[in-house]
């Protein structure tokens, strides 16, 4: 019996082109894999190129999986024959549109995340506690001297979301003799490198207690601006704020007065709500933020684990078996 034909679009990750390699193993899953990049269709179908939206619209029903992270815009009417999107991000926030969200389309996502983003919290943390920052400055300007560093020995970093990433960050705390508090939807679920367990509920006594908060929480209607005025009040003067996850998850109206007076002591961001970050921000002139841009999740070889992954999950579709790291498109992760 000859088994149809499984159609397989593909965009662009991050803007960019999909090595060679990565597309040839997802053709090497099964001579059944029909693969079709339409990144530049997408691309510019959003630079409002009416040419590419009709060519897409002609493509679209086609699709039984889509992988990419730039999706075209009404992709669930567009597509009525697909089943399955997978995007090689961990967050899913961009696919949580209400027509996705309400269909029987699965959405699974890439969690290998921990590793490159565990790296990039303790060197925002090492770099505010030492006040790299100044050496870089001082460095410039050919000026020798000392600055009066503090240590995360024995210091509270407080952790809020316990997936993979929180908990890889939670592992490095205790190497770094830290004491670790966190916050996770189901706190009866207990970790040997955490101290502190704490249901949402308890944010306030993180907030009140952290020398470091480490934001690592999907971004959906529940946790956005989950840190506004309010909480950055509650925070210590000596405390640091670490922002690697969505920028949405902070009030960045709020976050701006709470660094330039000193109500928290500074921050590393890694994300913000618009991206890229505006020229005109205040942000880029404080003295005490180190910025970065969304890059705390790549690593080198990046789209080749992503796509190992996606190639996995599509062998396991193609046998009929449940696929791993889906969404629970209702809670957004």
């Amino acid at each position: 019996m000859v088994r149809k034909a499984v159609n397989v679009f593909v965009s662009h990750p991050l803007n960019r082109d999909w090595p060679e390699e990565s597309l040839r193993q997802v053709n090497e899953v099964s001579p059944r894999v029909k693969l079709k990049d339409v990144s530049e269709l997408v691309l510019a179908e959003r630079a409002g190129d009416t040419a590419a939206q009709a060519e897409l619209d002609a493509i679209l029903p086609e699709a039984e999986i889509y992988y990419g992270m730039i999706a075209p815009k009404d992709l669930i009417k567009r597509a009525p024959n697909l089943k399955w999107i997978q995007t090689p991000l961990a967050g899913v926030d961009f696919y949580l549109k209400p027509d996705i969200i309400n269909s029987p389309v699965v959405l699974t996502n890439a969690r290998f995340h921990g590793t490159q983003i565990r790296e990039i919290v303790f060197n925002l943390m090492l770099m505010l506690a030492r006040q790299s920052y100044q050496h870089f400055r001082f460095q410039q300007e050919k000026k020798w001297q000392l600055i009066m560093p503090s240590l995360l020995y024995e210091k509270t970093i407080g952790i809020l979301g316990m997936g993979n990433i929180g908990q890889a960050v939670a592992k490095v705390s205790k190497a770094f003799d830290m004491r670790v508090m966190v916050m996770r939807a189901r706190p009866d679920i207990q970790n040997k490198y955490v101290d502190v367990t704490l249901p949402p509920e308890g944010l306030p006594e993180i907030l009140a207690q952290a020398a470091f908060l480490a934001v690592i929480l999907p971004l959906t209607p529940v946790t956005r601006k989950l840190i506004g005025e309010k909480e950055l009040r509650m925070m210590k003067p000596t405390a640091y704020l670490i922002n690697v996850a969505r920028g949405g998850l902070d009030d960045e109206p709020a976050l701006i007065p709470a660094l330039k007076e000193k109500w928290i002591a500074g921050a590393g961001l890694d994300v913000f709500a618009t991206e890229p970050l505006p020229a005109d921000s205040e942000l880029w002139d404080l003295p005490n933020v180190i910025i970065s841009p969304h890059n705390a999740g790549l690593r080198s070889d990046y789209y080749d684990i992503a796509t190992k992954m996606f190639c996995k999950n599509l062998k396991l579709y193609l046998s009929g078996k449940p696929l791993i790291n889906v969404i629970d498109k209702q809670k957004g992760y």
